[in-house]
C-alpha cells in the first residue's frame, strides 16, 4: 500500500485536474428514479465501508458465507447468493450454477460494488443463478490459515504463493465446496484478469475438471503475456526475481493489502467536486487503459473503499516471469527448486490443450493487459476455446466489472451464451 500512496502523491503534482465527474448528473438521476437501490449505489459513501455481505444485505439481496479449508491450509470465504431479491427459493428445484472469481489485487465485492442493476453479481441472481463468489488466499476475505499468520513479521511462509496454486489447489476447492452445496454436478466459471488465468491453471493441471463445469467466460483473458502494453509490468518484468526479496526485506510479502488508508484516500482525493478526481482515474487508466466514456468516476469512493484487497508479491512476480518468459509456465523458484518441485530445471508449460469445455475469450482492443495478439495464441492452444470480441472500441481491462454499460455490451450476451449451454 505505501507503494501505491506514494505513486498515488507523485501523481497529484502533475496530474492536477478540476471538476464533478461526468457521469455524477446520470448517476443522481438514476438514484432519484428508484428509491430501493439504482444502477449505481445510493450511498456510496457508507458502500464503501460495508463488507461484502452487508453490501449485499443493503440492496435487499439474500446471503450466505461459506468457509472452505484447502488441502494446505488456507482458509478461503466464498460468498453466495442464492436467489433474486424478489425471489424465494423454492423446495427441492435447484438454481444453475455460476462461480465468480476476481482479478489481481480485487476481491469478491469487483461483483456486487457497481450496485443492483449493473453489477453482474446481482444481474444473475436476478436472472435465476444461484451465484458463488470466490476469493483467493491472501485477499480481503481469505487472510486466514489453520497455522500461519499473515500479519507475522518473521515468518512470512503464508505469502509464499503464486497464482499456480490458487488455480491448483483453492478453486477446486471452492468450485467442489459450491456443487455439494448446491447440489449440482456441474456449474457455470466466470473469471476476470486473474480471476481467468487461476482457471487456465486448473484446467490444464486438473483436467477432471472438465466434468464439473458447464462453460467458462473468460473476461480480459491473462495467460500469454509477450505483447501486453502496461508501462508498469513492462517495467517491472527484468527486475522480478528482485521484487519478492525486496517486499520481503522491509518485512512483508504482502502486496497493495486493503487498509483504511485507501477508503480515506478515496474519499478524500477521489469523490465527487475534487480538484484531484482527475487524477484517480488516470492513475487506474495507466493501468487498465484509458476509456472515460464508460468509467463512472464517481464511484470511486466505492471502489477504493474494496480495492486493492492484497495479493502475494510472487503473484505478481509470477505474471512478469511471463513477460520476460514470452510463456504460460509454472511459477519458476530457481532451477535447484525447480528439479526438486517439477523434476524439471525449468518450470513446465501449462497445457492449455487439457481444457475441453466451452471456453468464451471476451477481449477488447483496448486492454493493455490482455492483448488481441496474446488471446488469440490462447485460443489456439485451447480445447475448446471461442473468441468474443466486445463490441465497443475504447473498452478497457477494467470495464468488464465496472462499464456504465457492462450490461448491454457484455452481460447480457454472455447470459444468453450460458442459457445456450444449458439447453
Amino acid at each position: 500500500m505505501w507503494l501505491l500512496t506514494a505513486s498515488v502523491l507523485l501523481a497529484v503534482a502533475s496530474l492536477v485536474a478540476g471538476g464533478r465527474s461526468p457521469h455524477a448528473d446520470y448517476v443522481e438521476e438514476l438514484v432519484r428514479a428508484n428509491s430501493f437501490g439504482s444502477r449505481f449505489s445510493n450511498n456510496i459513501y457508507e458502500d464503501a465501508r460495508l463488507n461484502v455481505p452487508d453490501l449485499i444485505r443493503k440492496y435487499g439481496y439474500p446471503v450466505q458465507s461459506h468457509n472452505v479449508r484447502t488441502s494446505d491450509g488456507y482458509i478461503l470465504q466464498m460468498f453466495r447468493i442464492p436467489h433474486g431479491r424478489d425471489q424465494n427459493n423454492v423446495p427441492g428445484v435447484k438454481k444453475p450454477v455460476v462461480f465468480l472469481m476476481h482479478g489481481l489485487f480485487a476481491s469478491s465485492a469487483d461483483w456486487v460494488l457497481m450496485g443492483p442493476g449493473n453489477a453482474f453479481g446481482y444481474l444473475l441472481a436476478e436472472e435465476g443463478y444461484d451465484v458463488w463468489m470466490g476469493n483467493a488466499r491472501g485477499s480481503t476475505y481469505s487472510r486466514r490459515h489453520i497455522r500461519l499468520n499473515p500479519d507475522s513479521k518473521i515468518n512470512k511462509s503464508f505469502w509464499h504463493f503464486s497464482w499456480d496454486e490458487i488455480g491448483n489447489i483453492d478453486l477446486p476447492a471452492m468450485i467442489n465446496y459450491a456443487l455439494a452445496a448446491s447440489g449440482q454436478k456441474k456449474l457455470h466459471y466466470i473469471g476476470h484478469s486473474q480471476g481467468t488465468t487461476v482457471f487456465f491453471v486448473m484446467g490444464s493441471l486438473r483436467p477432471e475438471f472438465n466434468n464439473k463445469i458447464l462453460s467458462m467466460h473468460a473476461f480480459g483473458p491473462v495467460a500469454y503475456m509477450a505483447h501486453n502494453k502496461s508501462p508498469l509490468l513492462n517495467a517491472i518484468a527484468p527486475h522480478v526475481n528482485n521484487i519478492e526479496k525486496i517486499v520481503s526485506f522491509i518485512g512483508t510479502g504482502e502486496f497493495f493489502g486493503n487498509t483504511s488508508v485507501s477508503t480515506w484516500f478515496g474519499d478524500t482525493f477521489c469523490r465527487d467536486g475534487t480538484s484531484t478526481q482527475s487524477m484517480c482515474s488516470n492513475m487506474i487508466f495507466l493501468i487498465t487503459g484509458r476509456n472515460e466514456e464508460q468509467f463512472n468516476a464517481t464511484m470511486l469512493p466505492v471502489i477504493m473503499g474494496h480495492y486493492p484487497a492484497g495479493a502475494a508479491a510472487r503473484q505478481l512476480v509470477h505474471y512478469g516471469q511471463s513477460i520476460a518468459g514470452r510463456e504460460f509456465r509454472r511459477y519458476d523458484h530457481g532451477w535447484m527448486r525447480n528439479m526438486v518441485t517439477y523434476g524439471t530445471r525449468r518450470p513446465p508449460r501449462y497445457n492449455l490443450g487439457n481444457i475441453k469445455i466451452p471456453t468464451f475469450l471476451h477481449y477488447t482492443y483496448n486492454d493493455p493487459l490482455s492483448q488481441a495478439e496474446d488471446v488469440t495464441r490462447l485460443h489456439e492452444e485451447l480445447g475448446a476455446g471461442v473468441k468474443m470480441l466486445v463490441p465497443h472500441p475504447l473498452f478497457n481491462h477494467i470495464d468488464f466489472m465496472w462499464a456504465i454499460d457492462a450490461k448491454e455490451l457484455l452481460y447480457d450476451r454472455v447470459l444468453d451464451l450460458m442459457r445456450s449451454v444449458e439447453e
